[in-house]
């Protein structure tokens, strides 16, 4: 069907500026964390919300005010677990996960490459991406709670690239990089 009327045209029209302009409001109450992408929890809250966006839209059977109940309902408890999971270390792990260390100064740490799905080739892959050449330059490839790798570069003791490791305290890996960079 290519047309069914002016009305559904209009109710289109009227429904899809209502809704986008309180979906609008809605983000600026809600504050900047609501649309971030940190990991997976936020980015099923943004796909959510735009799929419900669509719905407001296109459905006929879905008043605006129950489309509008549903944005409050999804950024109200996108805003509680992200709050609760600032202050409840088990909130937290529950909502993002921890990351995971999957290469260490060079060498692939095969337990936790199987646990996660990923492939030697993806790691080096994500070194590649940041020009690096080789994997004895990395002191370590971080796979994020957003799905993303991070890369860390090794560093010489002294020198202005050199580090103590602290960006790696929390990530789940061998048990002596936790330690000595929580130590340094």
């Amino acid at each position: 069907m290519l047309f069914s009327g002016w009305d559904s045209l209009f109710r289109t029209l009227v429904v899809g500026v209502l809704a986008y302009v309180a979906l609008v409001v809605f983000l600026r109450m809600s504050g900047k964390r609501t649309l971030s992408k940190m990991n997976a929890f936020d980015l099923v809250v943004t796909v959510a919300l735009g799929s419900t966006l669509a719905t407001i839209l296109l459905a006929k059977d879905v008043a605006l005010a129950e489309g509008l109940l549903a944005f409050a309902l999804l950024i109200g408890l996108q805003f509680a677990v992200t709050w609760s999971s600032v202050r409840v270390r088990w909130v937290r792990r529950l909502a993002t996960g921890e990351p995971q260390m999957l290469l260490y100064c060079g060498k692939f740490l095969s337990a936790p490459l199987v646990k996660a799905r990923v492939t030697e080739d993806e790691i080096r892959a994500a070194v590649r991406s940041t020009g690096i050449d080789s994997l004895e330059k990395v002191r370590a490839v971080v796979l994020e709670t957003d799905g993303s790798f991070s890369v860390v570069l090794s560093g010489e003791k002294g020198s202005k690239e050199g580090g103590n490791g602290s960006s790696l305290v929390g990530v789940d890996g061998p048990g002596d990089v936790r330690k000595s960079a929580s130590e340094s």
